[in-house]
C-alpha cells in the first residue's frame, strides 16, 4: 500500500474568530487532599540515561493514571510496589487509596530499572509493567466501585530490557480474546554510530488466549513487532481492532523486526539529479508558478484544471507536469495562466486567505524550486543580521549578541520538517497516511471515548485543536472535534510548564508547572450580568474564565489528570483533588 500525504482538515464551525481573551476569575477552587502512607514510586534517571530522549520518555513521565472507563477514578504505584486506586464520589469524604495489586519486590532493584507503568485496556482488563522488564496482563473485574476487587494475573512474562507502556487495546480476533500492547524503550543501538549511540524502540506485542477448552484460559505472546526511530514519539496508539498503528514523532519510525526476524526494508530510491520542473514565488496575496513545457507545445495543447484546493497542469500526450493537492485554498476565479515565449507556462494563483506563507506548493511534490524575490531576501537578511557574526565568539557584551551554534544543546533545536503523524498498516508494516506536523506543536493526548483511539491536541496558529483518529475512514482519518481558543498562544508563555490536559467533555483545558501552580482555562459560558466591550461598545454575552490554583506543597508535581468535574494532582506524598465544576 503506497504512502499518501494527508492534511488535517479544520472544521471552521469549531473556530471562534471573535474570541477576545480569558478573564481571570478569583473564585476559590475547592481543594481536597489525601495524604499517602507511602511515597509515590519516582525513579530518578541514572548517569547513563543522559540524553534528551531519556528525559522525554522517563523524566517527564506522568505517574498518575485516570481510568477512562470509570468516572473520577485514578490509580498510581507507590514505592512499596502497590497499585493504589481512588474513586471520588463525595469530595468531602475522601477515603484512603486502596491496594488492588502488588508488583512485589522481585524487580524493585536494578541498575536500569524504570518506573512502573500501566495502561487501562478495557473496563475489566489492565496491562502493567513492573519497570524491570516484566509485562503483566491482569483481569480486574469491574473497577471504580467500593468493592475494589484484587486483580488477577493471567499472563506474566519477561520481555527483555526495561520498558514503559504507552497504550493497549482489547479485542476479539477470530473468536479469540487478544490484547495489543505498545512498549517504549530507549537503548543502545550498534547501528547508531553517530551522536549519543542510543535509539528509540517501540515494540508492538499481541497477547492472546491459548487454544484449549480448559476451565481457565491461558495467555501467550502471539506476535512481536519492533519499530526503530530517533526520537521519543509524542503520540503512539494501536487501532481498536489491532489493524494498524499511529505514531506522531519528530523523526520517522520504521519496522525492523517481526517475531525476531528482520523486516526487509524497501530499496532506497535512486533519484537522478535533474533541473527543477517548475519555479514558484509567493507574496502574502498570491503565488506565481512557472512550469517548463515540452518543446513544441502550443496553447491548445495545455490541459489546466484548478479547484479550491487542487491543481493539475499538463500537456496532451504527456503525463501531468504538476498535479496534486495545494498546501492551502485558492480562489479559482481570480487565478489565471498564460504561455511565455513558447517555453513555459506561467500560472498566477490568488490565495483565499491573505497572510500565511506556504512552505510548499503541492503537498509532497519535490520537483519544484522556490525562488525568493529581492525584497523578501533583503527583508530576511535585515532581520537576521544581529543574529549572525563572522567571528566565532561574536561580541557577547552587545545588546543583541550573535548566536554561537557550538553552544546549542539538542533541546534548543526546533523540530524538523519531518515531524509527522503516520498511520502504519498491520499487514504490510508500511505507512499508509502521513501528515506533516512541522507547523503544529504537539500539546497533549486525551482519552475522550475509551472505546476509540486517544485524541491528540495540536497547536494551530494561536488555538489548540483536538483531533480524533478515525482509522475506519481512510479518506478522513483525523477529525477535528474540539477547539480551545488561544490555548496554543497561552501555553507558550508558561516557561515552567510540565503537564497539560483537558476534560473529556472539553469544558476546560488545564496545565501545571513543575511546582505548585495549575492553570485552568474554561470554555466561554453565558454571563449573568450585562457586560460591554470598551473598545467596540458591544454587549458581551459570554466570557471565558481563567483560574489559578496554588497548592500548599513545595514538592514537585509527578502526576496530573483531569475528569469532567475534577482535577487530580499527584506529588510524592499527597494526592490533591480540585473541584473545578461547582454544582
Amino acid at each position: 500500500m503506497a504512502e499518501a500525504n494527508y492534511t488535517l482538515k479544520v472544521n471552521k464551525d469549531l473556530l471562534d474568530p471573535n474570541f477576545e481573551s480569558y478573564r481571570l476569575s478569583l473564585d476559590p477552587i475547592p481543594t481536597y487532599t489525601v495524604d499517602l502512607d507511602a511515597a509515590v514510586e519516582e525513579v530518578k534517571l541514572k548517569d547513563s540515561q543522559y540524553t534528551l530522549e531519556h528525559m522525554r520518555a522517563f523524566g517527564m513521565y506522568n505517574y498518575l493514571h485516570l481510568d477512562p472507563w470509570y468516572e473520577d477514578s485514578v490509580l498510581f504505584v507507590d514505592c512499596r510496589g502497590r497499585v493504589l486506586s481512588l474513586t471520588v464520589t463525595l469530595d468531602t469524604a475522601l477515603g484512603k487509596p486502596k491496594e488492588v495489586f502488588s508488583i512485589g519486590s522481585e524487580s524493585s532493584q536494578g541498575e536500569d530499572r524504570l518506573c512502573a507503568s500501566l495502561s487501562l485496556t478495557s473496563a475489566t482488563w489492565v496491562v502493567l509493567s513492573d519497570g524491570g522488564g516484566r509485562l503483566h496482563l491482569l483481569r480486574t473485574g469491574k473497577r471504580g466501585d467500593s468493592s475494589h476487587m484484587k486483580w488477577e494475573v493471567l499472563f506474566s512474562e519477561r520481555m527483555g530490557e526495561p520498558f514503559t507502556i504507552l497504550h493497549s487495546v482489547s479485542h476479539i480476533q477470530a473468536g479469540v480474546h487478544a490484547v495489543e500492547v505498545l512498549l517504549l524503550r530507549v537503548q543502545t543501538d550498534p547501528q547508531e554510530t553517530k551522536g549519543s549511540g542510543y535509539s528509540v524502540f517501540l515494540e508492538w506485542i499481541t497477547v492472546g488466549s491459548a487454544a484449549g477448552h480448559g476451565q481457565e484460559r491461558k495467555y501467550e505472546v502471539r506476535k512481536r513487532r519492533v519499530l526503530r526511530g530517533k526520537s521519543v514519539p509524542h503520540y503512539a496508539a494501536v487501532e481498536p481492532q489491532g489493524k494498524g498503528l499511529m505514531v506522531a514523532s519528530e523523526k520517522p519510525f520504521v519496522f525492523t523486526h517481526v517475531d525476531g526476524r528482520p523486516v526487509e526494508q524497501p530499496e532506497p530510491m535512486v533519484v537522478e539529479k535533474t533541473d527543477p520542473l517548475y519555479f514558484w514565488q509567493q507574496t502574502v496575496e498570491d503565488l506565481t508558478i512557472c512550469v517548463r513545457l515540452p518543446e513544441g507545445a502550443a496553447k491548445e495543447d495545455v490541459s489546466f484544471r484548478l479547484t479550491v484546493d487542487h491543481m493539475s497542469v499538463g500537456v496532451q500526450g504527456f503525463a501531468p507536469l504538476l498535479e496534486g493537492q495545494l498546501y492551502a485554498s485558492v480562489d479559482p476565479e481570480a487565478s489565471a495562466w498564460t504561455i511565455k515565449n513558447n517555453k513555459s507556462l506561467e500560472v498566477t494563483l490568488q490565495k483565499l486567505s491573505e497572510g500565511p506563507m506556504w512552505p510548499e506548493l503541492v503537498l509532497g511534490n519535490r520537483r519544484g524550486q522556490f525562488v525568493m524575490s529581492d525584497e523578501q531576501t533583503a527583508l530576511i537578511h535585515e532581520r537576521l543580521t544581529h543574529l549572525t557574526s563572522e567571528d566565532l565568539n561574536g561580541n557577547p557584551d552587545r545588546d543583541k549578541p550573535p548566536c554561537n551554534s557550538q553552544e546549542l544543546e539538542d533541546c534548543d533545536g526546533f523540530p524538523e520538517d519531518s515531524f509527522s503523524l503516520t498511520h502504519f498498516d498491520e499487514e504490510s508494516l508500511r505507512p499508509t497516511q502521513v501528515v506533516n506536523l512541522g507547523s503544529h506543536q504537539y500539546l497533549f493526548t486525551i482519552d475522550v471515548d475509551p472505546s476509540k483511539m486517544p485524541c491528540l491536541c495540536l497547536r494551530h496558529d494561536v488555538d489548540a485543536l483536538v483531533w480524533q483518529p478515525r482509522p475506519d475512514r481512510p479518506g478522513d482519518m483525523w477529525e477535528h472535534i474540539a477547539t480551545f481558543n488561544a490555548l496554543g498562544y497561552v501555553q507558550a508563555s508558561k516557561r515552567d510548564k510540565k503537564f497539560a490536559t483537558c476534560a473529556p467533555d472539553f469544558s476546560y483545558a488545564t496545565l501545571c508547572e513543575c511546582l505548585r501552580r495549575a492553570f485552568i482555562y474554561c470554555q466561554p459560558s453565558p454571563v449573568e450580568t450585562i457586560l460591554f466591550n470598551r473598545k467596540q461598545g458591544r454587549q458581551v454575552g459570554q466570557v471565558a474564565k481563567q483560574q489559578v490554583a496554588s497548592l500548599d506543597c513545595d514538592k514537585p508535581i509527578l502526576g496530573f489528570r483531569a475528569s469532567n468535574e475534577r482535577l487530580f494532582i499527584l506529588t510524592s506524598s499527597t494526592l490533591f483533588v480540585l473541584k473545578v465544576k461547582q454544582n
